[in-house]
């Protein structure tokens, strides 16, 4: 499952970091293109010029010479997996606090590939309550960590600590690329952001989605190999993932008939900002101010997930999501009832760092057999690699 594969290989300073040239071996025998980048410290462990004969490709270090200047860019879009192994407990604290001081760590941070790491540090560090503060806030960006191992240790302790064994990441690689492509042959339906519903030529009814959670559930969905259709209403945002086939559209009405292809799709998930009302008419001029008061008759949008379930069939999928601000369980259940889904993602603007516009996301998933499962405060982007796995259990 790795022929050609890219991997990314990034090495910090760890004496583990002696067992890479094999994990190397290993990778480019499985038909992986691998490419190293290191920390300096990194270099007081294993050879730069080892690893750059066996990858036949430079290593990089240094994040100002002028041939690696723009490559922490470049190398996160090349790869389509970056393991760090040895994660080091030093570049651990980095990547948690998001601080950029070498070529490693602006690599990581600029990266669009899936992330995965191997720890390796003592014992007693590794079970430092830092460092297990350090480890959640990695796993809430979206970051994979591999188990450490029981044995002899550095430091000459018995203990946990020890980085996963070559063969044993090889092992994790080659699992994680077989269940990437579990969707293959699965079509998605996504729709993202606000709608738009026009008063005039220059005004609209609208809200402050962003479209952030739609496109992080459309990636998700394309790395898991499914052919995804996203209807997007306006945002500021785009996607470059392979995979994604995007419709962009302003008003509810445009969102209604870029859906009417459902029995098409194996999973529908409505998580677009949809306005729930829309101008009785539309002014062909812009409205002018002849008075105090100004009163706008509105009539009720399309109900698109309302549509989707009434025509869903036994084999397909239906998720919706539910923004509430007061009476949020009683609401979202009743959502999954009366709209006939499978799940509801419900959030709610009562939870910090939750709703329009923010990089984090909290839901509760409400499912058809009664299952209520709340879910912690985390990315948008490792919120929907949550939710395409829940899907996905569903599927199964």
């Amino acid at each position: 499952m790795l022929s050609g594969k890219k991997i990314l290989l990034v090495i910090t300073g760890s004496i583990a970091a002696y067992k890479t040239p094999i994990l190397v071996r290993l990778l480019i025998k499985k038909g992986a293109e691998v490419k190293v980048v290191m920390t300096p410290a990194a270099m007081d462990f294993v050879s730069r010029l080892t690893l750059s004969t066996l990858t036949k490709s430079p290593v990089l270090v240094n994040l100002f010479d002028e041939e690696t200047w723009a490559n922490h860019v470049m190398l996160g879009r090349w790869a389509d997996i970056m393991l760090i192994a040895p994660l080091s407990c030093n570049t651990l604290s980095k990547m948690a606090t998001g601080q950029c001081d070498n070529l490693v760590m602006a690599t990581y941070l600029s990266a669009t590939c899936p992330v995965v790491a191997a720890p390796a540090m003592d014992e007693d560090m590794w079970h430092h309550p830092a460092t297990r503060s350090n480890l959640e806030l990695v796993r809430k960006h979206g970051c994979q960590l591999m188990e450490v191992s029981y044995g002899e240790l550095a430091s000459g302790l018995i203990g946990q600590g020890r980085m996963a064994e070559p063969e044993e990441i090889v092992s994790w690689l080659e699992n994680y690329f077989t269940s990437a492509q579990i969707l293959a042959g699965k079509k998605v339906l996504i729709t993202a952001g606000p709608t738009y519903e026009p008063l005039d030529p220059v005004r609209f009814i609208g809200n402050y989605s962003s479209g952030k959670m739609g496109y992080a559930l459309a990636e998700a969905f394309a790395a898991k190999g499914a052919a995804v259709h996203l209807v997007s209403g306006p945002v500021s945002i785009k996607t470059e993932v392979p995979g994604i086939q995007l419709t962009s559209v302003q008003t509810a009405a445009e969102m209604l008939e870029a859906c009417q292809n459902y029995k098409e799709y194996d999973i529908a998930v409505m998580a677009a900002a949809v306005a729930d009302y829309t101008p009785v008419t539309v002014a062909s001029e812009k409205i002018k101010k002849t008075g105090d008061d100004l009163s706008l008759p509105l009539k009720r949008t399309a109900d698109i997930l309302g549509y989707l379930g009434k025509e869903k069939r036994d084999h397909q999928l239906l998720v919706g999501f539910a923004l509430e601000t007061t009476n949020e369980k009683e609401y979202a259940r009743k959502k999954l009832t009366d709209k006939k889904a499978d799940l509801i993602v419900m959030n709610s603007l009562r939870d910090e760092g939750a709703g329009f516009g923010v990089d984090t996301n909290k839901a509760t998933l409400f499912y058809k057999d009664g299952r209520e499962v709340p879910l912690e405060l985390q990315t948008k982007q490792a919120l929907a690699k949550t939710l395409v796995d829940s899907i996905i259990d569903l599927l199964l």
